[in-house]
């Protein structure tokens, strides 16, 4: 299995964002195979709807930093690892902008980048941006459409009902051809049906020391996609998933390397990477649990 980890983007980690190289770095040369981002705006103060489910928002969402940013620097001091968003809440960027900052990361890094695409779930980040929270998944499926045309057209053309990038010579293409692979979070149907459709694979996760179940996580979701794929005469075979740990606050590397282990043997996931938010307070905390969780994952 290959194995990732977030980069120091939020929290505790964000406050030394000249840290972000080392750790990329330093990650890249233990072994990790991707470095991922994800996409944070703000913490209303009174959030309509919290993290997860839950009625607060963790406090290590009042740090964040800009997740293009935080590829590019990793691009420019790495040459092997794979550089990942998990996931950019598309929907806040105009096509053209994001379509830019995303081939900029794509040819920087030499055709590493792997888009992971969402929606989010702040209304008051929605507020933030201007976008009618109520036209997310309308806009995304536009955005989907826009970056394609982007990638691979010249002169670029895209008119849809909420955006629009008028003919125009893009000269830059990413380096990965066609286009770097999509990948898609969500799991409402529509969501996944939008996998099927759309994407060359799909985000699930896991939260040790939450049980880890394979086959609802992974397994049945992907079964589902795969099923919608070959009714839209897409190759399924072609489809796979990329896992995303997300471990609380009171995991350990031994919770960490069990859904690991199970997610490659039992689910087929060949894939993974761990978000250390919740684990790390310093970047040598960060690579410290790196190598642990490395160690522990070979181990097995």
């Amino acid at each position: 299995m290959r194995i990732g980890f977030s980069l120091p983007q939020f929290g505790a980690l964000a406050h030394r964002p000249e840290e972000v190289a080392r750790f990329a770095r330093q990650a890249e040369e233990l072994g990790a195979a991707s470095l991922w981002v994800g996409d944070r705006l703000l913490d209303p103060v009174n959030p309509t709807v919290g993290y997860a489910g839950s009625d607060t928002i963790p406090p290590e969402f009042r740090t964040a930093l800009d997740p293009f940013a935080t590829l590019a620097t990793a691009a420019a001091v790495t040459e092997r690892v794979q550089l990942g968003s998990n996931v950019i809440n598309a929907p806040w960027y105009p096509p053209a902008v994001l379509a830019r900052s995303l081939t900029t990361i794509d040819a920087m890094s030499a055709g590493r980048l792997l888009v992971g695409l969402g929606t989010g779930w702040s209304p008051e980040e929605y507020e933030a941006v201007n976008v009618p929270m109520a036209e997310r998944g309308r806009r995304l499926d536009e955005i989907l459409d826009a970056l394609t045309a982007w990638w691979t057209t010249n002169p670029v053309e895209y008119r849809g009902e909420h955006w629009t990038v008028p003919a125009s010579y893009i000269d830059l293409k990413p380096a990965t051809r066609p286009h770097p692979p999509v990948y898609l979070g969500g799991f409402a149907p529509t969501a996944i049906r939008r996998v099927a459709r759309r994407a060359d694979g799909w985000l699930p996760i896991a939260v040790p020391p939450v049980p880890f179940d394979p086959q609802a996580a992974v397994i049945g979701p992907m079964a589902t996609i795969r099923e919608a794929a070959e009714r839209a005469g897409r190759d399924s075979a072609a489809l796979d998933a990329i896992l995303r740990v997300n471990p609380s606050s009171g995991a350990t590397v031994e919770d960490i390397t069990k859904v690991l282990a199970r997610a490659e043997e039992e689910a087929g996931v060949d894939h993974a990477f761990v978000d250390l938010l919740y684990l790390a307070k310093d970047v040598d905390q960060a690579l410290d649990l790196a190598q642990r969780i490395l160690d522990g994952a070979t181990a097995r």
